[in-house]
Parts: structure tokens; C-alpha cells; sequence
């Protein structure tokens, strides 16, 4: 017995000199490292998407799910310090400022079924709060703020209370501005930030693109942006130097930090969740319409036979109706004018048109309670309904021309650089998997988008997050780990806790 023993005992040691070899193939875990870069005073500027606004509103759940608080979170594995966030209340029902002037509306949410199967998402019912009419004091690390554009971080007074009726200043930042006359990038560099994040540019032709195209296309403009309206896409040249500016003052006393491209708009439901042929009809109904654009139809044959139009154009702008599945009409500024002919600028959309989202509960509806006008059949949609093909081009171009100033200026800066365009072009053409779960750009039901159809989830911004730390980690030698995009909801309740 003592011999089976000590042979035993061979056995075990040989068996632990074998398991702690080098040929052991079971992974160490990397501990968590900085690298090169400082994360121990993080700023973070944008807009909406730095924010974390979703559905519809900025709210304290929505805030605390931010990509740049899950950024924080990270950092602070490192030695990262306090991240402060202008916190809203949990509640959100929209809110005033001093002087009944309104912040914004009450969040989405879905509240039940429609009697079509679709899910019921309305505003949450309730009258708006006033907390957020008492100005914030100290610094706040998130300097993410909703609605603004590239030029408006340089903005002075955009703080200001007395320039939101007129649009002048933004509310967003009245809350939090350190004073009425400072700056969005003041309030940032007066932190002494080591590292920051920067994803600006996207409402330079966000608001082009949800008003339908209803703004200028500012190209080759190279006024003031101070000279724009609201909803005009930003000339390229003047974002390049806003954004040039900016990067030159946040990285001048040795900040290192990571910068985002802008995604295209046409990846997001908003635009992709009407379809263009969005009406289903039957034969009589058909008749009835055709007849109705018969003499729209006969005009534009003679103004093809006078040389006015060409054949293509005839084509294009012809309206006809079947039995079954039929594109909406739509009035197009860019075709040929026809006024001296009496005959208004219409056609039908394609696939190359997008209708905003909004359109889904205004196609089919009634004007005036009148039966033979319906809208987007024998009332043609206005422009805020439809981004034309030619609105999606001019976008094309602009956020092209962003991107290509974004990324050079970013190498030129030696920052991380994280391409969202390519991230959310992936999300929308197949979606992207994690483990059992699947990330879509479909509306509702695909979880990477809130339920505005603009902003994402909180799934979609633990997402940007993971992709943020990829680039900082690929720039700087650090060694974030991604966090569990199961552990992120897609929808928020009615009721928060």
C-alpha cells in the first residue's frame, strides 16, 4: 500500500508539472490597461448622441446609458475621474425654461397594440414638468448637447436664455452653460481635459434631412454659418475649419482623445420604414385617380412636343394607378418648371426617394374631411414628407466631403478615429450579431434604434461604445474590454423606476 502511494503521489506531481507547462492553451485574462493615453479628466462634446437622448427626448435613463457614460465607466477602471452629466429627471414630461419657453416633448414609448397589429407609440400623456427650468451649477463632463451643429461648439451666448425664441441659443445648453455669454468648447477647456471625445457634425444635415429637404444646400457658400437657417446643410469648407479650430484648442496643452465620422441619414428607420409604394389600392379606386390626372397627364405630353420637357422627364412625372401596391405622389421642386403651363411640379416617389417616418400616420389621410382628397394620392405630398432622390444626393456629398475633413485631421492630430458611418452602413445592410442576439436597423424590432427612428437604444449606444473603445484601444496600446450588449434594454417602459 505505501508503494501505490508514493507511486500516486509520482503520478499527481507529474500531472501538475504538466499543467502549469508552457504549452498550457487555456487565455489569460489581459488586465485592464490605459496605454498611452490619460483618461483621468474625460470631457465629452456633441450633440443629441453624446447626450444619450432617445425616443424622442433627453431623460436621466437615457443620460446614464450613454455611450459616453459607458465610455466613463470604462475609465475609470484606469485611474478615469467623476463623470458629471447635466442630469434631466427620470420621468421626462418635456419640461419649460424660465418664461414658459418649451425644451422639448415627452418621450416615446409604446403604449399597447393597434387594431392593425402595429405597435401604439405615442408621446407619454402628462402635463410638462418645469424641473429643468432651474439652471444646473459647477462642470459637467458631458458637454453633449441635443440639436447642436459643428459651428455651434464655438458659439458664443449660444447659452444665452434670451436667444432660444429666436433660435439663437439652444435650451440644452442653457441648463448647464457656466454663463449666458460662454461657449460649448469654453465650458469644455476651462476642465483641463486629458482626454476627450468628439462626434459632431451629423445634425449639420440631420435637419435638412428630416424636414424633407425644406432648407438651402449651403455648398459653396462660404458665409458665416451665423447667415444659416435651421434645417440648411453646413458648407463643407466652413466644417472643415470649425472643425480644424476645434481639434487645434483641445489637443494644444496634450489631450489625446478619439473622434467619429458622421453616418449617412439614409441607414436610419427614419427614412426607411415608409415605403415609397406604400398604398395599396383596387381597380375602381385606380380608375378614379387615373381620371383625376388625366388632363396633368395631357399637359405634360405637349410640353414634351413643344421641347419644354424631354421624353425621360414625360416619363418620370406621368402618374398612373393599378389594382394593388402604388407609389404616392409627390411634388418635386427639382423638375422642370411648368408654371406657364399651369401644371405643377409632380410625379410618383421610387425607391430612391425616402419618406419620413411621420409620413406613416399622415399617407391615406383625409384634408378637410373631404373623401375625394386624400393625402399622397389626389393630394400630392409636400416636401417635408419626402427626401427627394436628388435631397439624398446633395446629403451624400456633403457628410462625403465631413468625413474626408474628420479623418485627416484626425490623423494629422494622431486621435483615435472611429468610422460610424461604416459601423451603422453594416448595422443597416444585415445587421450585426453578439452572441444570441442580432442588431438590425429595422424600426422597433431591430434594437439598435429608439423609437424616434434617429437616435439608438440603449443596446445601440453600448454598441458605439464598444466600437469607441476598439479605436482608443487600437491608438493608444490600451486594453478596454467590450461590455455585454444583452445587458442594454431596446425599448424603455412608460414608467421608470
Amino acid at each position: 500500500m505505501i508503494k501505490n502511494f508514493k507511486w500516486l503521489l509520482l503520478v499527481s506531481l507529474t500531472l501538475i508539472a504538466c499543467s502549469s507547462s508552457d504549452d498550457d492553451s487555456t487565455p489569460v485574462e489581459v488586465p485592464v490597461t490605459a496605454g498611452s493615453a490619460d483618461f483621468s479628466k474625460y470631457v465629452a462634446l456633441g450633440n443629441s448622441l453624446t447626450a444619450g437622448f432617445s425616443d424622442n427626448a433627453l431623460f436621466k435613463k437615457g443620460q446614464e446609458g450613454s455611450y459616453t457614460n459607458i465610455l466613463a465607466q470604462q475609465f475609470a477602471l484606469v485611474g478615469g475621474g467623476e463623470f458629471r452629466i447635466p442630469l434631466c429627471g427620470d420621468d421626462n414630461l418635456g419640461g419649460l425654461l424660465a418664461g414658459g419657453l418649451p425644451i422639448q416633448s415627452t418621450r416615446l414609448c409604446i403604449l399597447g397594440l393597434l387594431p392593425s397589429g402595429r405597435p401604439d407609440i405615442r408621446s407619454i400623456p402628462g402635463t410638462p414638468v418645469t424641473e429643468i427650468a432651474v439652471p444646473l451649477t459647477g462642470q459637467f463632463n458631458n458637454m453633449g448637447v441635443p440639436g447642436a451643429k459643428s459651428f455651434h461648439l464655438l458659439a458664443p451666448n449660444y447659452g444665452n436664455i434670451a436667444g432660444v425664441a429666436s433660435g439663437a441659443a439652444n435650451p440644452y445648453f442653457v441648463r448647464f452653460a457656466s454663463n449666458p455669454s460662454t461657449t460649448i468648447l469654453a465650458d469644455a477647456l476651462a476642465q483641463s481635459p486629458t482626454f476627450f471625445s468628439l462626434w459632431i457634425g451629423n445634425n449639420d444635415v440631420l435637419s435638412y434631412a428630416t424636414s424633407g429637404g425644406v432648407g438651402v444646400n449651403q455648398t459653396n457658400n462660404p458665409n458665416s454659418p451665423a447667415t444659416y437657417g435651421p434645417n440648411d446643410i453646413t458648407d463643407p469648407t466652413v466644417f472643415a475649419g470649425v472643425y480644424s479650430a476645434l481639434l487645434d484648442q483641445l489637443t494644444a496643452n496634450g489631450a489625446k482623445g478619439v473622434v467619429s465620422n458622421i453616418p449617412y441619414v439614409t441607414t436610419i428607420p427614419y427614412f426607411r420604414t415608409v415605403t415609397y409604394n406604400a398604398v395599396p389600392l383596387d381597380a375602381a379606386n385606380a380608375t378614379q385617380l387615373n381620371a383625376g390626372y388625366a388632363a396633368y397627364n395631357g399637359g405634360l405630353a405637349q410640353a414634351a412636343l413643344g421641347g419644354l420637357i424631354t421624353a425621360e422627364e414625360k416619363e418620370r412625372r406621368t402618374i398612373t394607378f393599378k389594382a394593388g401596391q402604388n407609389a404616392v405622389v409627390m411634388d418635386d421642386s427639382y423638375l422642370t418648371p411648368l408654371g406657364a403651363l399651369g401644371l405643377p411640379n409632380y410625379r410618383q416617389a421610387t425607391k430612391e426617394d425616402l419618406l419620413v417616418l411621420p409620413a406613416q400616420s399622415f399617407l391615406g389621410t383625409l384634408v378637410g374631411g373631404n373623401p375625394a382628397a386624400i393625402n399622397g394620392l389626389s393630394v400630392p405630398l409636400a416636401d417635408q414628407w419626402v427626401l427627394s432622390k436628388n435631397e439624398v444626393d446633395e446629403i451624400k456629398v456633403a457628410v462625403d466631403a465631413y468625413n474626408a475633413s474628420i479623418k485627416s485631421l484626425a490623423e494629422a492630430k494622431g486621435l483615435a478615429f472611429v468610422d460610424a458611418n461604416s459601423i451603422l452602413s453594416q448595422v443597416y445592410n444585415g445587421g450585426i450579431s453578439f452572441g444570441n442576439y442580432h442588431l438590425s436597423a429595422y424600426y422597433v424590432s431591430g434594437g439598435t434604434f429608439s423609437l424616434d427612428g434617429v437616435h439608438p437604444s440603449a443596446r445601440g449606444y453600448a454598441l458605439i461604445a464598444n466600437k469607441f473603445m476598439e479605436a482608443i484601444n487600437a491608438k493608444y496600446g490600451s486594453t478596454f474590454r467590450p461590455v455585454d450588449l444583452g445587458k442594454y434594454q431596446i425599448q424603455y417602459p412608460a414608467v421608470l423606476n
